[in-house]
């Protein structure tokens, strides 16, 4: 068999492992695993009972399915290959044994948790064989040695004509607009009422959401504003952001400081009126992406993207902080997905802008690294994220919706992913960057809709 159609099998065994960490994770099927106490089978008495069952019978397929892989794409695959699914032929012989005990013995004490871990190993051990099965059949490019320069040159001088003072004034206030980063916007909103919904359930407060919101979207609004005014020169420079409103000079840098700062201030007033600590992760936010980020990671270092994550990772905690006013584990763990989701999802677009990147002298992973190792490191965050996804479920009562969510999308994503791999082109990594987007965006609705419906 072709190597293509090995890494599609593999890509398979990857989706069948995760549906089983999800599925395992929910609380749903830890009830269901109580009115199944005997193993292999049991009498299907009840609606929990065939859930269980059915559960035992995907994990079977899913085996299946892992065995199938290994025979097929063993004699073809290099060492690091064999060796992640020698790990886990053996990790999912451990699991059979786990699950047995699981439901003999039932929920209590230390197995489940043990179970869903050796899960989790098993589903990494197969993303790391896909990872490194994909650069072996797809690797081609040699990477950079050094971090990029700038590109010097002088930008040609903006040229803006209007026909009439409407025209200017419209032209104005769109370029305010644009200042605030509104494609942003709406997801990180939903980055912090994910994070008030984890929180509260049910009872959410209206008061809580307007002020909470509010306060976000002016948060944002401030940061892009502060990005604008810090990287102008650079923009310029960069043919996807020469058009941005101070790199053409149609906001003058004073006004954009004057009115980051007071987005800034209302933001902060805004947070208060919830409480302290949102005030305080909200001002963090602010200055982690607009001097952290912008000054001292984006230009200096091919790591800006991963701990860049932190600044969208804020939100989280800001709604959890909202609802509570402290920062407790679920709206951690809700923040360690959207952290480990920014590289599996800007690098895409780093792919796709690299010639810009590197005129602009930031040190972006395709111009520093390589694209090959690019597409290898979107695809380990992308299993990172995905793991960590699962780990929400575990540690929130989040049923139904949120598993078929992530699993669904998941897929999609990974699967864009691939295809990254195999057509490495601009196209192709726009495809994963807008999948990046829709299973982050669905993950978080699914999160909404299962608290609120708790």
């Amino acid at each position: 068999m072709s190597r293509p159609k090995f890494t599609t099998l593999l890509a398979g065994a990857v989706v069948g492992v995760y549906l089983l960490v999800v599925a395992g994770a929910t609380a749903a099927l830890a009830d269901a695993a109580a009115a199944c106490s005997t193993w292999p089978l049991c009498a299907p008495d009840s609606t929990a009972a065939l859930v269980a069952l059915g559960h035992r019978a995907v994990a079977t397929l899913v085996g299946i399915l892992v065995v199938a892989t290994a025979v097929v794409g063993w004699s073809d695959a290099d060492t690091r290959v064999r060796a992640g699914l020698a790990v886990a032929l053996a990790l999912y012989a451990v699991q059979v044994g786990l699950g047995a005990l699981v439901a003999v013995r039932g929920a209590a004490g230390a197995i489940p948790s043990v179970h869903l871990a050796v899960a989790v190993g098993l589903f990494a051990a197969l993303s790391l064989a896909l990872a490194w099965q994909l650069e072996a059949e797809t690797g081609s490019d040699d990477a950079p040695t050094s971090a990029p320069e700038p590109d010097l040159a002088d930008p040609a001088d903006p040229d803006i004509a209007f026909d009439s003072a409407l025209g200017r004034a419209k032209a104005t206030v769109a370029a305010y607009f644009r200042l605030t980063k509104p494609r942003l916007m709406w997801l990180l909103a939903l980055v912090a009422a994910a994070g008030m919904a984890l929180a509260s359930g049910p009872g959410l407060a209206v008061d809580t959401v307007v002020y909470t919101l509010g306060g976000g979207v002016l948060a944002i609004g401030a940061s892009g504003t502060f990005n604008h005014v810090l990287e102008r020169d650079i923009d310029r420079r960069m043919k996807r952001t020469s058009d941005r409103p101070l790199a053409t000079e149609l906001v003058p840098v004073r006004n954009a400081v004057a009115f980051g700062v007071v987005l800034a201030a209302l933001s902060l007033v805004a947070f208060l009126q919830v409480n302290a600590l949102a005030a305080a992760l909200g001002f963090v936010a602010i200055v982690f992406y607009s001097v952290v980020y912008t000054l001292v990671l984006k230009p200096n270092t091919v790591q800006n993207t991963v701990i860049g994550g932190a600044a969208g990772a804020l939100p989280a905690l800001i709604g959890w902080a909202a609802v509570t006013g402290n920062v407790g584990l679920p709206g951690v763990v809700l923040a360690g997905v959207i952290f480990l989701w920014t590289p599996a999802h800007f690098y895409n677009l780093a792919l796709a802008y690299k010639d810009d990147y590197e005129r602009g002298g930031f040190p972006m992973m395709p111009v520093v690294r390589g694209e090959t190792e690019t597409r290898k490191h979107i695809l380990w965050y992308l299993a990172a994220t995905l793991a960590t996804a699962g780990g929400l479920a575990a540690v929130t009562g989040l049923g139904v919706v949120y598993a078929a969510t992530t699993v669904v999308f998941g897929a999609v994503f990974l699967y864009a992913v691939v295809r990254l791999h195999r057509e490495r082109t601009e196209g192709a990594a726009f495809r994963a960057f807008h999948a990046s987007n829709a299973y982050l965006g669905a993950l978080l609705l699914a999160v909404v809709v299962d608290s609120l419906a708790l």
